[in-house]
Protein backbone atom coordinates (compact mmCIF):
# COMPACT_ATOMS: atom_id res chain seq x y z
CA UNK A 1 0.00 0.00 0.00
CA UNK A 2 1.00 3.63 -0.27
CA UNK A 3 1.66 5.71 2.83
CA UNK A 4 3.22 8.98 3.85
CA UNK A 5 6.01 8.20 6.31
CA UNK A 6 8.10 10.31 8.66
CA UNK A 7 11.63 8.98 8.84
CA UNK A 8 14.17 9.39 11.59
CA UNK A 9 16.47 11.66 9.61
CA UNK A 10 18.26 14.39 11.51
CA UNK A 11 19.58 16.09 8.35
CA UNK A 12 16.09 16.13 6.85
CA UNK A 13 14.54 17.46 10.07
CA UNK A 14 17.19 20.17 10.14
CA UNK A 15 16.50 21.03 6.52
CA UNK A 16 12.81 21.33 7.28
CA UNK A 17 13.47 23.56 10.24
CA UNK A 18 15.94 25.89 8.54
CA UNK A 19 14.63 26.02 4.99
CA UNK A 20 10.98 24.96 5.42
CA UNK A 21 11.60 22.27 2.81
CA UNK A 22 7.96 21.15 2.90
CA UNK A 23 6.99 24.34 1.09
CA UNK A 24 8.96 23.28 -1.98
CA UNK A 25 8.03 19.62 -1.84
CA UNK A 26 10.65 18.73 -4.43
CA UNK A 27 11.22 15.14 -5.45
CA UNK A 28 8.15 13.79 -3.65
CA UNK A 29 9.67 14.49 -0.23
CA UNK A 30 8.39 17.10 2.18
CA UNK A 31 10.98 17.64 4.90
CA UNK A 32 11.17 14.28 6.70
CA UNK A 33 7.94 13.11 5.00
CA UNK A 34 8.00 10.78 1.99
CA UNK A 35 5.43 8.89 -0.06
CA UNK A 36 6.38 5.21 -0.09
CA UNK A 37 5.07 1.74 -0.88
CA UNK A 38 4.98 -0.16 2.41
CA UNK A 39 3.42 -3.29 3.84
CA UNK A 40 0.21 -2.81 5.86
CA UNK A 41 0.86 -3.11 9.61
CA UNK A 42 0.35 -6.50 11.23
CA UNK A 43 -2.41 -7.04 13.75
CA UNK A 44 -0.81 -6.77 17.24
CA UNK A 45 -3.45 -9.10 18.69
CA UNK A 46 -6.39 -11.30 17.79
CA UNK A 47 -8.92 -8.70 18.87
CA UNK A 48 -7.42 -5.89 16.80
CA UNK A 49 -9.18 -4.47 13.72
CA UNK A 50 -7.92 -3.56 10.26
CA UNK A 51 -9.09 -0.18 9.01
CA UNK A 52 -9.13 1.49 5.64
CA UNK A 53 -9.05 5.29 6.01
CA UNK A 54 -11.56 7.41 4.13
CA UNK A 55 -10.50 10.88 5.25
CA UNK A 56 -7.64 11.88 7.55
CA UNK A 57 -7.08 15.44 8.71
CA UNK A 58 -3.87 17.43 8.91
CA UNK A 59 -3.35 18.70 12.47
CA UNK A 60 -1.08 21.40 13.83
CA UNK A 61 1.00 18.74 15.57
CA UNK A 62 1.49 17.03 12.20
CA UNK A 63 2.68 20.29 10.66
CA UNK A 64 5.11 20.83 13.55
CA UNK A 65 6.57 17.38 12.89
CA UNK A 66 6.91 17.91 9.14
CA UNK A 67 8.40 21.38 9.65
CA UNK A 68 10.95 20.11 12.18
CA UNK A 69 9.42 22.07 15.09
CA UNK A 70 8.33 19.19 17.32
CA UNK A 71 9.59 19.25 20.88
CA UNK A 72 12.29 16.79 21.90
CA UNK A 73 9.88 15.83 24.69
CA UNK A 74 8.24 13.46 22.21
CA UNK A 75 11.44 11.58 21.30
CA UNK A 76 10.97 8.60 23.70
CA UNK A 77 7.23 8.27 22.97
CA UNK A 78 7.27 7.97 19.18
CA UNK A 79 8.58 5.17 16.95
CA UNK A 80 10.13 5.69 13.51
CA UNK A 81 9.30 5.40 10.69
CA UNK A 82 5.71 6.35 11.53
CA UNK A 83 2.74 7.17 9.33
CA UNK A 84 1.08 10.41 10.50
CA UNK A 85 -2.64 10.95 10.68
CA UNK A 86 -4.70 10.73 13.89
CA UNK A 87 -7.88 12.53 12.75
CA UNK A 88 -9.38 9.51 10.99
CA UNK A 89 -12.69 8.28 9.64
CA UNK A 90 -12.30 4.75 8.27
CA UNK A 91 -14.03 1.55 7.19
CA UNK A 92 -13.64 -1.72 9.07
CA UNK A 93 -13.37 -5.01 7.19
CA UNK A 94 -16.93 -5.77 8.34
CA UNK A 95 -18.20 -2.63 6.63
CA UNK A 96 -18.73 -0.36 9.63
CA UNK A 97 -17.64 3.27 9.46
CA UNK A 98 -15.72 4.47 12.51
CA UNK A 99 -13.65 7.32 13.86
CA UNK A 100 -10.48 6.57 15.78
CA UNK A 101 -9.69 7.73 19.30
CA UNK A 102 -5.93 7.66 18.80
CA UNK A 103 -4.42 7.57 22.32
CA UNK A 104 -2.45 4.35 22.83
CA UNK A 105 -3.11 3.73 26.53
CA UNK A 106 -2.94 0.63 28.70
CA UNK A 107 -6.02 -1.12 27.29
CA UNK A 108 -4.68 -0.76 23.76
CA UNK A 109 -1.23 -1.96 24.84
CA UNK A 110 -2.57 -5.00 26.68
CA UNK A 111 -1.26 -3.81 30.04
CA UNK A 112 -3.09 -5.33 33.01
CA UNK A 113 -3.41 -4.01 35.63
CA UNK A 114 -3.56 -0.60 33.99
CA UNK A 115 -1.78 2.45 35.31
CA UNK A 116 -3.65 4.69 37.73
CA UNK A 117 -4.61 7.19 35.01
CA UNK A 118 -6.07 4.57 32.69
CA UNK A 119 -7.83 2.81 35.57
CA UNK A 120 -9.65 6.05 36.38
CA UNK A 121 -10.75 6.53 32.76
CA UNK A 122 -8.11 9.10 31.86
CA UNK A 123 -6.27 7.18 29.17
CA UNK A 124 -4.92 10.43 27.72
CA UNK A 125 -2.73 10.65 30.82
CA UNK A 126 -1.39 7.10 30.45
CA UNK A 127 1.89 6.40 32.25
CA UNK A 128 2.79 3.38 30.09
CA UNK A 129 3.17 4.83 26.58
CA UNK A 130 6.32 2.77 25.98
CA UNK A 131 5.07 -0.53 27.46
CA UNK A 132 2.95 -3.53 26.65
CA UNK A 133 3.02 -5.34 23.31
CA UNK A 134 3.36 -2.14 21.24
CA UNK A 135 6.38 -0.04 20.40
CA UNK A 136 6.51 3.40 22.03
CA UNK A 137 3.93 5.86 20.73
CA UNK A 138 1.62 8.32 22.40
CA UNK A 139 -1.04 8.06 19.67
CA UNK A 140 -2.01 6.38 16.44
CA UNK A 141 -0.12 8.37 13.84
CA UNK A 142 3.07 8.43 15.95
CA UNK A 143 3.73 4.69 16.39
CA UNK A 144 5.36 2.60 13.65
CA UNK A 145 3.48 -0.59 14.54
CA UNK A 146 -0.11 0.62 14.15
CA UNK A 147 0.13 2.95 11.16
CA UNK A 148 -1.75 6.19 10.66
CA UNK A 149 -4.45 7.83 8.62
CA UNK A 150 -2.20 9.13 5.83
CA UNK A 151 -2.13 5.70 4.22
CA UNK A 152 -4.18 2.95 2.62
CA UNK A 153 -4.56 0.94 5.85
CA UNK A 154 -3.90 0.92 9.58
CA UNK A 155 -4.83 -1.18 12.62
CA UNK A 156 -6.68 -0.23 15.81
CA UNK A 157 -7.85 -1.73 19.06
CA UNK A 158 -11.65 -2.01 19.49
CA UNK A 159 -11.53 0.36 22.48
CA UNK A 160 -10.30 3.08 20.13
CA UNK A 161 -13.28 2.95 17.78
CA UNK A 162 -16.42 5.07 17.78
CA UNK A 163 -19.12 4.27 15.25
CA UNK A 164 -20.10 7.10 12.92
CA UNK A 165 -23.81 7.96 13.25
CA UNK A 166 -25.99 6.85 10.38
CA UNK A 167 -26.51 9.39 7.65
CA UNK A 168 -23.34 11.31 8.44
CA UNK A 169 -20.95 12.39 5.70
CA UNK A 170 -17.27 11.51 5.93
CA UNK A 171 -16.62 15.25 5.94
CA UNK A 172 -18.55 15.64 9.19
CA UNK A 173 -17.06 12.51 10.77
CA UNK A 174 -13.45 13.61 10.26
CA UNK A 175 -14.17 16.65 12.45
CA UNK A 176 -15.09 14.50 15.48
CA UNK A 177 -11.54 13.99 16.77
CA UNK A 178 -10.43 17.66 16.59
CA UNK A 179 -13.80 18.69 18.05
CA UNK A 180 -13.21 16.31 20.98
CA UNK A 181 -9.97 18.20 21.65
CA UNK A 182 -11.89 21.48 21.53
CA UNK A 183 -14.53 20.13 23.90
CA UNK A 184 -11.85 19.00 26.36
CA UNK A 185 -10.21 22.43 26.28
CA UNK A 186 -13.46 24.36 26.63
CA UNK A 187 -14.51 22.28 29.65
CA UNK A 188 -11.12 22.39 31.35
CA UNK A 189 -11.47 25.78 33.06
CA UNK A 190 -13.36 26.33 36.31
CA UNK A 191 -16.98 27.41 36.32
CA UNK A 192 -18.18 30.80 37.52
CA UNK A 193 -20.91 33.36 37.06
CA UNK A 194 -21.11 35.66 34.04
CA UNK A 195 -17.59 34.81 32.89
CA UNK A 196 -15.71 36.50 30.07
CA UNK A 197 -13.68 33.99 28.06
CA UNK A 198 -10.91 34.79 25.58
CA UNK A 199 -10.04 32.29 22.86
CA UNK A 200 -6.67 32.98 21.22
CA UNK A 201 -6.49 31.47 17.74
CA UNK A 202 -9.27 30.75 15.27
CA UNK A 203 -8.02 27.74 13.40
CA UNK A 204 -9.74 24.37 13.78
CA UNK A 205 -8.98 24.11 17.51
CA UNK A 206 -10.01 27.67 18.30
CA UNK A 207 -13.27 27.39 16.36
CA UNK A 208 -14.24 24.10 18.00
CA UNK A 209 -13.45 25.62 21.42
CA UNK A 210 -15.70 28.59 20.61
CA UNK A 211 -18.51 26.25 19.54
CA UNK A 212 -18.10 24.22 22.75
CA UNK A 213 -18.02 27.28 25.00
CA UNK A 214 -21.14 28.64 23.32
CA UNK A 215 -23.17 25.44 23.61
CA UNK A 216 -21.76 23.73 26.71
CA UNK A 217 -20.81 26.54 29.10
CA UNK A 218 -23.87 28.57 30.21
CA UNK A 219 -21.62 30.32 32.74
CA UNK A 220 -19.73 32.00 29.89
CA UNK A 221 -21.58 35.20 28.99
CA UNK A 222 -19.11 36.67 26.49
CA UNK A 223 -16.55 35.06 24.20
CA UNK A 224 -13.76 37.23 22.77
CA UNK A 225 -12.10 35.49 19.84
CA UNK A 226 -8.68 36.47 18.54
CA UNK A 227 -8.65 36.00 14.76
CA UNK A 228 -6.45 37.31 11.96
CA UNK A 229 -8.17 36.38 8.71
CA UNK A 230 -11.65 37.09 7.29
CA UNK A 231 -12.78 33.45 7.14
CA UNK A 232 -11.70 32.94 10.75
CA UNK A 233 -13.62 36.03 11.88
CA UNK A 234 -16.75 34.93 10.03
CA UNK A 235 -16.58 31.38 11.39
CA UNK A 236 -15.87 32.52 14.94
CA UNK A 237 -18.87 34.86 14.90
CA UNK A 238 -21.19 32.22 13.45
CA UNK A 239 -20.11 29.69 16.11
CA UNK A 240 -20.80 31.98 19.05
CA UNK A 241 -18.04 34.55 19.56
CA UNK A 242 -19.56 37.79 20.84
CA UNK A 243 -16.53 39.93 19.97
CA UNK A 244 -13.68 39.53 17.46
CA UNK A 245 -10.27 41.09 18.04
CA UNK A 246 -7.08 41.13 16.03
CA UNK A 247 -4.04 40.16 18.13
CA UNK A 248 -2.93 43.79 18.47
CA UNK A 249 -6.42 44.82 19.62
CA UNK A 250 -6.88 42.13 22.29
CA UNK A 251 -6.01 44.21 25.35
CA UNK A 252 -8.39 47.01 24.35
CA UNK A 253 -11.15 44.48 23.66
CA UNK A 254 -10.74 42.82 27.07
CA UNK A 255 -10.57 46.20 28.77
CA UNK A 256 -13.89 47.21 27.20
CA UNK A 257 -15.53 43.88 28.04
CA UNK A 258 -14.40 43.78 31.67
CA UNK A 259 -14.15 47.42 32.70
CA UNK A 260 -10.51 46.99 33.67
CA UNK A 261 -8.20 49.89 34.30
CA UNK A 262 -5.14 50.21 32.08
CA UNK A 263 -1.72 51.35 33.25
CA UNK A 264 0.67 53.57 31.30
CA UNK A 265 2.54 50.58 29.88
CA UNK A 266 -0.68 49.00 28.56
CA UNK A 267 -0.96 46.57 31.44
CA UNK A 268 -4.52 45.73 32.53
CA UNK A 269 -5.45 45.75 36.20
CA UNK A 270 -8.22 43.20 35.60
CA UNK A 271 -9.04 40.94 32.68
CA UNK A 272 -10.83 37.80 31.57
CA UNK A 273 -11.50 34.99 34.04
CA UNK A 274 -10.80 32.28 31.43
CA UNK A 275 -8.27 32.43 28.59
CA UNK A 276 -7.86 29.50 26.19
CA UNK A 277 -4.70 29.51 24.11
CA UNK A 278 -5.25 27.51 20.93
CA UNK A 279 -1.94 28.53 19.33
CA UNK A 280 0.83 27.56 21.75
CA UNK A 281 3.45 30.17 20.83
CA UNK A 282 5.50 32.65 22.81
CA UNK A 283 3.30 35.44 21.47
CA UNK A 284 0.01 33.74 22.28
CA UNK A 285 1.03 32.86 25.84
CA UNK A 286 2.29 36.41 26.39
CA UNK A 287 -1.07 37.73 25.16
CA UNK A 288 -2.89 35.29 27.43
CA UNK A 289 -0.94 36.45 30.48
CA UNK A 290 -1.57 40.07 29.53
CA UNK A 291 -5.37 39.73 29.52
CA UNK A 292 -5.93 37.14 32.28
CA UNK A 293 -7.53 38.59 35.40
CA UNK A 294 -6.08 38.01 38.89
CA UNK A 295 -7.00 34.45 39.86
CA UNK A 296 -7.88 33.56 36.24
CA UNK A 297 -7.15 30.28 34.47
CA UNK A 298 -5.21 29.99 31.21
CA UNK A 299 -5.81 26.70 29.39
CA UNK A 300 -3.21 25.61 26.83
CA UNK A 301 -5.01 23.69 24.08
CA UNK A 302 -2.64 24.44 21.21
CA UNK A 303 0.51 22.32 21.39
CA UNK A 304 3.33 24.53 22.70
CA UNK A 305 7.00 24.06 21.99
CA UNK A 306 9.87 26.02 23.51
CA UNK A 307 8.36 29.25 24.84
CA UNK A 308 10.13 32.22 26.37
CA UNK A 309 7.95 34.79 28.11
CA UNK A 310 7.73 36.85 31.30
CA UNK A 311 5.90 34.79 33.93
CA UNK A 312 5.78 37.58 36.50
CA UNK A 313 2.01 38.09 36.05
CA UNK A 314 1.45 34.36 36.58
CA UNK A 315 3.05 34.73 40.00
CA UNK A 316 1.86 38.20 41.06
CA UNK A 317 -1.75 37.68 39.94
CA UNK A 318 -1.97 34.02 40.99
CA UNK A 319 -2.98 32.89 37.51
CA UNK A 320 -3.41 29.17 36.96
CA UNK A 321 -1.80 27.74 33.81
CA UNK A 322 -3.31 24.39 32.80
CA UNK A 323 -2.84 22.02 29.88
CA UNK A 324 -5.68 20.37 27.98
CA UNK A 325 -4.42 17.41 25.98
CA UNK A 326 -6.59 15.06 23.94
CA UNK A 327 -9.85 13.89 25.56
CA UNK A 328 -11.37 12.08 28.51
CA UNK A 329 -14.41 11.98 30.80
CA UNK A 330 -15.87 15.48 31.17
CA UNK A 331 -17.24 16.35 34.64
CA UNK A 332 -19.02 19.42 33.22
CA UNK A 333 -20.81 17.12 30.77
CA UNK A 334 -21.99 14.67 33.41
CA UNK A 335 -18.94 12.45 33.00
CA UNK A 336 -19.57 11.81 29.30
CA UNK A 337 -16.47 11.24 27.20
CA UNK A 338 -15.19 14.07 25.02
CA UNK A 339 -15.82 11.99 21.88
CA UNK A 340 -19.49 11.45 22.75
CA UNK A 341 -19.93 15.16 23.45
CA UNK A 342 -18.07 16.00 20.22
CA UNK A 343 -20.36 13.85 18.11
CA UNK A 344 -23.33 15.83 19.38
CA UNK A 345 -21.51 19.15 18.91
CA UNK A 346 -20.43 18.46 15.33
CA UNK A 347 -24.07 17.84 14.43
CA UNK A 348 -25.57 20.70 16.44
CA UNK A 349 -23.08 23.36 15.35
CA UNK A 350 -22.68 22.14 11.76
CA UNK A 351 -18.92 21.75 12.12
CA UNK A 352 -18.67 19.87 8.83
CA UNK A 353 -18.22 23.34 7.29
CA UNK A 354 -14.77 23.60 8.86
CA UNK A 355 -13.41 21.12 6.29
CA UNK A 356 -12.19 23.37 3.50
CA UNK A 357 -10.18 21.15 1.14
CA UNK A 358 -9.07 17.56 0.56
CA UNK A 359 -6.10 16.13 -1.34
CA UNK A 360 -4.94 12.72 -2.50
CA UNK A 361 -1.63 11.34 -1.23
CA UNK A 362 -0.03 12.19 -4.60
CA UNK A 363 -0.61 15.86 -3.82
CA UNK A 364 0.79 15.78 -0.31
CA UNK A 365 3.15 18.71 -0.90
CA UNK A 366 0.19 20.91 -1.87
CA UNK A 367 -1.86 19.60 1.04
CA UNK A 368 0.82 20.39 3.62
CA UNK A 369 1.40 23.85 2.17
CA UNK A 370 -2.35 24.55 2.15
CA UNK A 371 -2.77 23.42 5.75
CA UNK A 372 0.22 25.46 6.90
CA UNK A 373 -1.27 28.65 5.43
CA UNK A 374 -4.95 27.75 5.85
CA UNK A 375 -6.17 30.97 7.45
CA UNK A 376 -4.40 33.24 5.00
CA UNK A 377 -5.83 31.22 2.11
CA UNK A 378 -9.40 31.34 3.42
CA UNK A 379 -9.43 27.75 4.74
CA UNK A 380 -9.74 26.01 8.10
CA UNK A 381 -9.27 22.21 8.04
CA UNK A 382 -7.41 20.40 5.26
CA UNK A 383 -7.50 16.59 4.97
CA UNK A 384 -6.24 13.70 2.88
CA UNK A 385 -8.89 11.83 0.87
CA UNK A 386 -8.10 8.09 0.80
CA UNK A 387 -11.40 6.94 -0.68
CA UNK A 388 -9.89 6.18 -4.07
CA UNK A 389 -6.63 4.82 -2.66
CA UNK A 390 -6.07 1.20 -3.67
CA UNK A 391 -4.79 -1.50 -1.37
CA UNK A 392 -1.47 -2.85 -2.56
Amino acid sequence: MRALQVERSLPRFAAARVASAWRAGAGGKVGPLRLADVDPPDLPGADWVRLRPRLSGICGSDLATVDGRSSQWFRPIVTFPFVPGHEIVADTEEGSRVVVEPVLGCAVRGIDPPCNACASGHGHRCERLTGGHLAPGLQTGFCAEVGGGWSGALVAHPTQLHEVPGGWSDEAAVLIEPTACGVHGALAGPTGDDQVAVVIGAGTLGLTVIAALNRLRPDISRIIAVAKHPVQKEMATSLGATMIAAPAELRRAVRRATGSWILDNGQLTGGASLVIDCVGSTESLSDALAVAAPGATIVMVGMPGHISTDLTPLWQREIRLAGAYAYGPEPMAGGRHSFAVAIDLVAQAGLERLLSATYTLDRHSEAIAHAASAGRRGAVKVAFDLRTEKRR
